[in-house]
């Protein structure tokens, strides 16, 4: 099997703004890319730029897109470490539109094989409810929102903070008092606190039966997760500060977190996000999978993905629910509240409208 064309679209899905500690986001920064063979088989990936967290933007992704389109032409898409290897070998970092290809080559070689993406990466289907998040507003409008959401079937909720710490304090009082106690909720800070409004913060919190928080603090702060983790009974997850396997290592062997959390923006897809995984597990770390505003179809790919993971046992997969105004998706992840379902078919089983397609700026290479 050999590639020979590429699709690139600019894949802008508006949506409604979605504010967390380190910026705001107006419609999702996406790119979509089909990889074309001389077989009946192609193969689908997305990845979702979130500039103020990972550095790249929306066209950082379609000027590397066409540079690794021209790569990978007249290649093995099967042989996919190779690919991604040379992607690595061609730039550094640029993890977000590296997990597009890795998307699209795992798709491509589950259809090869005539099995779903989950069953080529050897996992097993398994319940999985989302969380679903609430972006940063005053402590009024986010406790009505939060009490919306439960009424309207939520059973955990993500709260994104890292603000002031007293405000954020506020924050989750009002909306414990909206929900009650019964009701999970996690946070997020993003890297917003320093280390001592992070304290003040989480113990500030202890009343309030927070299950995690993540990523407390700014990478460049990670050595200081295990003293945070002394002085507060609120368990921190690690987000920002894992990228790798390596990175994932460095934290486990400092006893630095509780928890990873794995996104495909950051690891550069599933090849990496399965290496994390196993590294996790050998610490007794569990992980989540997470994301940043991607459609159902890169959300498709993460639930396959969990499905090969044990030990990714929470689930943040509420990216398209946060404020996407239109779904281009055919097929891909599907929601029963917030059950998470996939089918059976081929690969990801997942695909974009191309009646959508067609309006977006695209490429062939």
């Amino acid at each position: 099997m050999k590639i020979t064309e590429i699709e690139i679209y600019r894949l802008s899905i508006p949506m409604e703004p979605f504010v967390i500690a380190t910026g705001t986001m107006d419609y999702a920064q996406n790119t979509f890319i089909r990889i074309r063979t001389d077989t009946a088989h192609y193969g689908v990936g997305e990845c979702s730029a979130f500039p103020m967290i990972v550095g790249e933007t929306q066209d950082t992704c379609l000027v590397l897109a066409k540079d690794f389109a021209k790569m990978l032409k007249g290649k093995d898409p099967l042989a996919i470490a190779d690919r991604l290897a040379e992607l690595d070998l061609y730039i550094a970092g640029n993890k977000t539109i590296k997990s597009a290809f890795d998307m699209a080559l795992h798709d491509l070689a589950a259809k090869h094989a005539g099995v779903p993406l989950y069953a080529f990466l050897k996992g097993t289907k398994r319940a999985i409810t989302t969380d679903i998040t609430l972006g940063i507003a005053s402590p009024e409008e986010m406790a009505i929102k939060a009490k919306r959401l439960q009424d309207e079937g939520a059973v955990m909720l993500k709260v994104k903070l890292g603000k002031d710490p007293q405000t954020d304090i506020a924050r989750i009082r009002e909306i414990r008092k909206a929900v009650g106690f019964e009701m999970p909720i996690r946070i997020d800070a993003n890297q917003g606190w320093s280390y001592e409004e992070a304290v003040e913060a989480l113990q500030g919190m202890e009343p309030f039966k927070i299950q995690f928080c993540e990523q407390p603090m700014r990478t460049w702060r990670d050595a200081l997760l295990p003293q945070l983790r002394a002085e507060t009974i609120v368990p921190v997850m690690a987000d920002e500060s894992v990228y790798s396997h390596y990175d994932a290592e460095r934290l486990c062997q400092m006893d630095a977190c509780d928890y990873i959390n794995i996104k495909f923006s950051k690891s550069g897809g599933i090849q990496e996000a399965l290496k994390i995984s196993a590294v996790a597990a050998a610490y007794g770390v569990t992980c989540m999978i997470g994301g940043m505003l991607e459609s159902r179809l890169a959300l498709a790919a993460k639930v396959h993905f969990a499905y090969a993971a044990p030990n990714v046992k929470f689930y943040d997969l509420d990216t398209c629910m946060v404020g996407h105004l239109e779904d281009p998706v055919i097929g891909g992840i599907q929601y029963e509240g917030y059950s998470i379902h996939i089918s059976d078919e081929l690969g990801i089983g997942a695909d974009m409208d191309q009646a959508f397609l067609d309006q977006c700026e695209h490429w062939t290479i």
